[in-house]
């Protein structure tokens, strides 16, 4: 038995102006064009799918022809020109879908109809969809007809792709763009299918099938369908996600608490959770950009039109957003922006992404109450008592606890560290002599490279440490301006730090980073292998580069330039002329021998 089912997208395809979603403006110029008579040759519908630009085109059509219109510009639907129109037999309007019939042949063909006039009704409207796939040789068949169509021959085309019409064409069409449908105006006409398909719907789970179709209405209607099947006439939020297989802003508002306290084992934890429900790395970065980026437009009330959801979810973003700097929301945009620019060429794409999400813990740096944001100080010798004798080194003596604190921090040496405190009224006695000479402290790290720690929030470590001036803290994430100038000078070191590497050093010397966007740079180089010397050498490059810049956040790209010329291919005849102008010493050589090549 055949099923009377219909898709939504046909089944409530707009056959009114009124009834267009999301182009009112655009559709009330048509209206007031058709009731003054100014009709233009040619039309060009242009913009993203599923926003109407065929449907707009059929109601342009049956309206012109209708033989009684309505006061406020409609067709009636009743005439002989509008019945023929609903019923799909009328001669007056003739579509073509150029993406399969873009020859010479089909453009010739229309040609051919536009000599006979119609029949019934006042023009015979041709539509011409995805009029960007015709052929050069198409398109020029079709100049002189477009430009001098008779009287009654109106054409409408429609494309997605301006950008590949002739600009010929383009200027002998009025041209009209069709605008992304929003968000608000996707949900409300669902919310009127819903009513006369008496189907119970969420308002979240409406707003996430309108984000899911990106400004497109029959998208959002494909997706519509789909959920209702699985929900058996009652949408919800969970079933909807679960369905569009859509990461539940839930996680991602969870992750920016965890940024805030700098919590990142549960950032790890969240991630994890996040990967074994089966979901794309680079989709989860890219959906923490988007939630970061709407956490932005939600910390000023101008902005809040920028927003594209219910009322509902817009409060939990402001909410959120009034406990965040704008710092941390550029920065982290910029974190998630870079990760995802590396990691195609990531070879560990998980490490890649929690080492993001370790840096955007680090942003705001919270310290627990009694603690210290500072890295952990160097490991100094526990004090000794003078009447304990010293212990063997291979297992040193537990800390003496003090029972009395100093009355005032007071800056020593690691020598008077070890020595027990006296009374002020005391001769101190002589320092103990021990059976081995004690070890020398170690002393400090200053590199950079070697001191640098990611601090895990482990409050028992940090309470132990002990704090060290502020000369020999050390930043757990550098963040320093810097010039152009500066980075190719730190670029220009590193070569010379590094004569031995032949082939990275020669690819650096032909090649300097260019600014991409923040503290993210490319490197053009001519050829793939190039850009695998870069990489296979990009950490110890790297960490030299932020080093020499006291910037954490700089990462530098190596891209193909496709712009750049083939490299000239010499063959031996050129490589033994170019050597005889060279060196004359090699041409007389060849003259005394007598050589030849062959």
């Amino acid at each position: 038995m055949a099923s009377n089912y219909i898709v939504s997208a046909r089944k409530y395809r707009p056959a009114t102006w009124n009834s267009v979603v999301g182009q009112e403006n655009l559709t009330q110029t048509l209206k007031s064009a058709i009731d003054s008579k100014k009709l233009a040759q040619a039309y060009l519908f242009c913009g993203p799918r599923g926003v109407g630009k065929t449907t707009c085109a059929r109601i342009f059509a049956k309206t012109i022809n209708c033989m009684n219109p309505t006061p406020d510009g409609e067709a009636c639907n009743e005439c002989e020109s509008c019945r023929a129109f609903i019923e799909q037999r009328s001669y007056n309007i003739t579509e073509l879908d150029a993406a399969s019939n873009n020859s010479v042949e089909d453009i010739r063909n229309i040609n051919d109809q536009v000599r006979i006039p119609p029949q019934t009704g006042h023009y015979r409207v041709f539509i011409i969809d995805e009029v960007h796939m015709l052929s050069t040789a198409a398109f020029n068949a079709f100049l002189k007809t477009l430009e001098e169509p008779p009287s009654y021959a109106i054409f409408i085309l429609a494309t997605t792709e301006k950008q590949k019409v002739l600009p010929t064409i383009l200027s002998r069409c009025q041209i009209y763009d069709f605008a992304r449908i929003t968000v608000p105006d996707i949900v409300k006409q669902l919310q009127f299918i819903c009513q006369e398909e008496n189907i119970e719907a969420e308002p979240a789970a409406l707003n996430v099938i309108a984000q899911k179709a990106d400004g497109a209405m029959r998208d959002a209607l494909s997706i519509f369908d789909q959920v209702t099947a699985s929900s058996g006439g009652h949408i919800t939020y969970r079933s909807t996600i679960d369905n569009l297989n859509v990461l539940d802003y839930d996680y991602y508002f969870k992750l920016v608490e965890s940024f805030m306290a700098g919590d990142v084992p549960q950032a790890l934890l969240i991630y994890k959770d996040i990967r074994e429900k089966g979901f794309d790395s680079q989709f989860f970065i890219n959906g923490l950009q988007q939630h970061l980026r709407d956490l932005m437009v939600a910390s000023t009330p101008q902005t809040h039109t920028l927003l594209e959801m219910n009322e509902e979810v817009a409060q939990m973003y402001v909410s959120q957003a009034a406990r965040l700097s704008p710092k941390f929301m550029y920065l982290g945009i910029e974190l998630c922006n870079t990760c995802d620019l590396n990691y195609r060429n990531a070879s560990c794409k998980q490490l890649l992404v929690e080492l993001t999400l370790i840096k955007l813990c680090q942003i705001m740096n919270p310290a627990p109450t009694g603690t210290t944001n500072e890295t952990p100080p160097v490991k100094k010798i526990p004090p000794t008592s003078p009447a304990q004798p010293q212990q063997p080194t291979a297992a040193p003596p537990k800390p003496v606890q003090q029972t009395t604190a100093p009355a005032a921090p007071v800056k020593q040496t690691p020598v008077q560290q070890a020595q027990a405190p006296v009374a002020d009224d005391e001769t101190p006695p002589p320092p103990p002599v021990p059976d081995a000479p004690m070890p020398a402290p170690r002393p400090q790290q200053t590199s950079p490279l070697a001191s640098k720690r990611i601090l895990v929030n482990n409050k028992t470590a940090m309470s132990q440490a002990k704090p060290v001036n502020e000369a020999q803290t050390i930043q757990q994430s550098r963040n320093q301006d810097f010039t152009n100038e500066q980075l190719i000078a730190a670029w220009d070191q590193f070569i010379k730090d590094h004569p031995h590497a032949q082939a990275l050093i020669s690819t650096m010397r032909s090649s300097k980073p260019e600014l991409q966007s923040g503290t993210s740079y490319i490197v053009k180089v001519q050829s793939p292998s190039q850009v695998e010397f870069i990489n296979e050498n990009k950490t110890e490059l790297m960490q030299s580069l932020r080093d020499a810049l006291s910037n954490d956040l700089v990462e530098i790209t190596p891209v193909v330039d496709e712009s750049a010329p083939a490299p000239k291919i010499w063959t031996p005849r050129e490589i033994a002329e170019d050597l005889k102008q060279k060196n004359p010493l090699f041409e007389q050589f060849v003259k005394d021998y007598q050589l030849t090549l062959v």
